[in-house]
């Protein structure tokens, strides 16, 4: 196997997407595809040319089978993906907004296979991946799954490793607001760069300021945070450096599951690729604006030759009204997206 550029884990799920709106209870067709927000963030790096290692479990079954495919035709490796014969592959059913507000999700994961993940799948090819990206979902899903990811962001952060997180925040997995609170903050601490939504923020660090809840993560050993604010776009923080960077307008949001996990793909291969956070964060805005603005988790993430061709749109507007920016005359921005 060729070098892995990034390691991605946790749950994907099979998703069966209503075909008309209404109350899932009266719906008669359903359309599958896979959700998961880990493998979303894995999907999308792969798009953009990343060798992205996937590690996790599904249920020998047919949508085991049926999650598996649908990765490796996105380019994922899964041969770090475990066939669980004991425990079912986790599904759910998402209802159709027509109107662009948040669907209805509905979970059927408990006791899945990928709850049964474990150190024990951590295998030495693993850790030599050169970042590892981690949300809060795998440690809700169970105590061995929670004790696998600790040992990874340990295990790579020790080993000079760059890590990303994303807290991700499902509440109903875990016992109480209180363990959840403790346990996302304890795995914030390991990483190198923290994505945290300004909700997700204000409920972790009991600050309601974008800069607060920077500082607080930043004098946890974070080296750089980037908060989410929705459609007016995002603020982040270094040690060196803060600022705010607006959001991409959207004609029509159709569906905003996902728009989160975008972002962390245009941040991490942004700042993979030796952009400055700025830069980074104006990224995952836009990848960020596209999901949203397609119907399902993860159709939206653009592939290299569609965020190309964004950047050329960019430079033309800039040239036509002779300002110049950062993004027009930084060569790195642009090797990277001619990659």
């Amino acid at each position: 196997m060729s070098e892995i550029d990034i390691l991605s884990f946790g749950e994907t799920m099979a998703m069966f997407v209503a075909e008309q709106s209404g109350d899932l209870a009266f719906v008669d067709q359903f359309h599958r595809r896979i959700a998961g927000a880990d493998s979303n963030v894995a999907i999308g790096l792969s798009r953009l040319g990343f060798n992205v290692a996937w590690l996790s479990r599904v249920g020998a079954d047919s949508l085991g089978r049926f999650v598996i495919e649908t990765l490796h035709r996105e380019g994922l490796d899964c041969s770090h993906v475990e066939v669980d014969s004991a425990h079912p592959t986790g599904f759910q059913l998402k209802s159709r907004n027509d109107d662009g507000s948040d669907p209805t999700v509905e979970y059927f994961r408990r006791g899945s296979a990928a709850s049964h993940l474990s150190p024990q799948s951590i295998t030495p090819t693993l850790l030599g991946a050169r970042h590892l990206h981690a949300t809060g979902i795998p440690p809700a899903l169970s105590a061995s799954a929670r004790e696998m990811s600790h040992e990874l962001m340990t295990r790579m952060r020790t080993a000079g490793r760059s890590v990303s997180f994303d807290p991700n925040l499902r509440p109903s997995l875990w016992a109480s607001e209180r363990e959840m609170i403790t346990e996302i903050n304890r795995f914030a601490a390991l990483a190198h760069w923290v994505l945290p939504g300004l909700s997700e923020g204000r409920l972790l660090t009991g600050f309601d300021d974008p800069a607060d809840i920077a500082a607080f993560y930043l004098d946890q050993g974070a080296e750089a945070v980037a908060i989410k604010l929705g459609p007016q776009g995002a603020y982040y923080r270094t040690h060196l450096d803060q600022g705010f960077v607006a959001g991409v307008p959207v004609e029509t949001v159709v569906d905003t599951v996902g728009a989160g996990d975008g972002f962390a793909v245009g941040m991490i291969s942004a700042l993979l690729e030796h952009q400055s956070f700025p830069e980074a964060v104006r990224r995952a805005n836009w990848i960020g604006s596209r999901a949203v603005q397609s119907r399902g988790d993860m159709e939206g993430l653009p592939t290299r030759s569609e965020l190309s061709a964004e950047l050329e749109a960019v430079n033309r507007e800039q040239a036509r009204s002779h300002k110049g920016s950062e993004l027009e005359s930084d060569p790195v921005w642009e090797r990277a997206c001619s990659r």
